[in-house]
């Protein structure tokens, strides 16, 4: 690709940036598709990212991705927000407008087409969701969008958790009462539990638990959030959104007991795909995620 004045510049801003696999996504997608587009990351200091996102729209920078810590200090400096990035309160794609940026959320679409892609379902499920953070909190919404039975959140901070569910029922309330419908189920639709509360969760049935902590991320890959084998019997299919490594602990615990396991580098993907889409209005093909996919696993070294 020759670099010139009509070069669509796209790139990633958080603190730090440097290892980040999002230039394999990207740039490869630009040389697959002829576009004139480089994508790079863009380290933005403490206290720095509203000059960052000034200067940005300053040089035209067509699209951004957004990730710790600043995925929802980065809102008051938008021009708009998506309907869906303002329910979750956090921002991972921006797209130049005349004026500004508006602000999207790729990384729960990006989790609903991963799981999709990996079999597996979400409708009419029991899900455990382990951790009460600012990931949870988005995938809750995801999976009370994408029709989930019940949610139950485990998290060491009882009282985070349950803020969380309250916010998640009254969600629930308020479509009902839009809708003027009752909620089909006595129970309420997410539960808060303590982390060392799981043994008293219904152990007659087998739920989908989604891991949404980091603990037992790299460099701390030996730790899980819950350690005991028998909470492991519960799960049928666990999804750690964590992608370094490629097996965690968690995983390693749920195939032990027998379940499914999955690991978070095709949320990476396909948040970065829909990123894409949006910056240069297409559709990318299933066979072009799968090319994608292998060369993010070839740059983690698998």
């Amino acid at each position: 690709m020759t670099i010139d004045a009509k070069t669509k510049v796209c790139g990633l801003i958080g603190y730090p940036v440097g290892h980040s696999v999002s230039p394999v996504i990207h740039n490869n997608l630009a040389e697959m598709y002829g576009h004139n587009l480089v994508y790079v990351p863009l380290p933005v200091e403490p206290g720095k990212l509203k000059s960052a996102i000034a200067g940005a729209e300053a040089f035209g920078f067509a699209g951004m991705n957004v990730t710790v810590p600043y995925k929802s200090e980065v809102i008051p400096y938008l021009k708009e927000i998506d309907p869906l990035a303002k329910q979750i309160g956090a921002v991972n794609t921006l797209v130049h407008t005349d004026g500004g940026y508006k602000g999207y959320n790729t990384d729960m679409p990006g989790l609903y087409r991963a799981m999709c892609s990996d079999g597996i379902q979400i409708e009419g499920e029991e899900i455990i969701l382990l951790g009460a953070g600012g990931v949870a909190r988005a995938i809750a919404f995801l999976l009370l969008e994408k029709g989930a039975k019940h949610v139950i959140i485990l998290n060491r901070n009882k009282e985070r958790a349950k803020n969380l569910t309250d916010e998640v029922n009254e969600a629930v309330r308020q479509r009902k009462t839009e809708e003027k419908t009752a909620f089909p189920h006595k129970m309420p639709f997410a539960a808060a539990y303590a982390l060392e509360e799981y043994r008293e969760i219904n152990d007659s049935r087998q739920y989908l638990v989604i891991q949404a902590t980091n603990v037992g991320m790299f460099p701390h890959t030996e730790h899980a959030v819950i350690e005991d084998e028998s909470f492991y019997r519960l799960v049928k299919a666990g999804y750690d959104v964590i992608f370094n490594p490629l097996e965690t602990r968690f995983m390693r615990l749920v195939r032990q007991a027998g379940g499914e396991a999955y690991h978070g580098l095709k949320m990476l993907l396909y948040q970065g795909l829909i990123a894409y889409e949006l910056w240069n209005d297409i559709l990318i093909s299933g066979e072009t995620a799968e090319v994608i996919y292998r060369k993010m696993e070839k740059a983690l070294g698998v």
